[in-house]
């Protein structure tokens, strides 16, 4: 059973933003990005209390941009997905979920150290560039659930 719905078309997408945000990453880190994509379409708190699809999450709008970067500014995210990526957003749809992005809801890369918390959240944890935040406590259960 996947974590969310998804459809053919879900998966490319994801794989694209996968790659576009992550590439440098390797795959465990283009897996947290695609973690934190399922996370936002699983929950319903905070920015995402009406977004449930793959492509809702993907283009969010939030304070006038894109919530992805890659979405406005990137080339890579307009390339077709390729195989091996594709296998990464699956995983991720299906079951993937790792520290530090198993229960975010938000990373960023600072371009230097972590902060301990981004727009009020608490850090997760770092995987290489990015930093992960999941939620203040009590306030979004259904990161949390399977």
């Amino acid at each position: 059973m996947a974590r969310v719905k998804y459809t053919d078309k879900d998966v490319d997408l994801m794989a694209r933003m996968m790659r576009a945000e992550a590439e440098g990453e390797g795959k465990l880190g283009m897996l947290m990005v695609g973690n934190v994509i399922v996370n936002r379409a699983k929950v319903d708190c905070s920015d995402f209390a009406d977004i449930r699809t793959i492509p809702e999450v993907i283009y969010q709008v939030q304070g006038g941009n894109y919530s992805f970067e890659a979405v406005q500014k990137g080339n890579v995210f307009y390339q077709r997905a390729r195989e091996s990526e594709r296998r990464l957003a699956e995983q991720t749809l299906k079951y993937w979920r790792e520290h530090p992005s198993k229960f975010a809801l938000w990373y960023f890369n600072p371009y230097g150290v972590c902060p301990p918390t981004w727009y009020d959240q608490p850090f997760a944890g770092q995987f290489k560039q990015h930093c992960y935040y999941e939620p203040l406590a009590n306030t979004c259960e259904a990161v949390y659930s399977y």
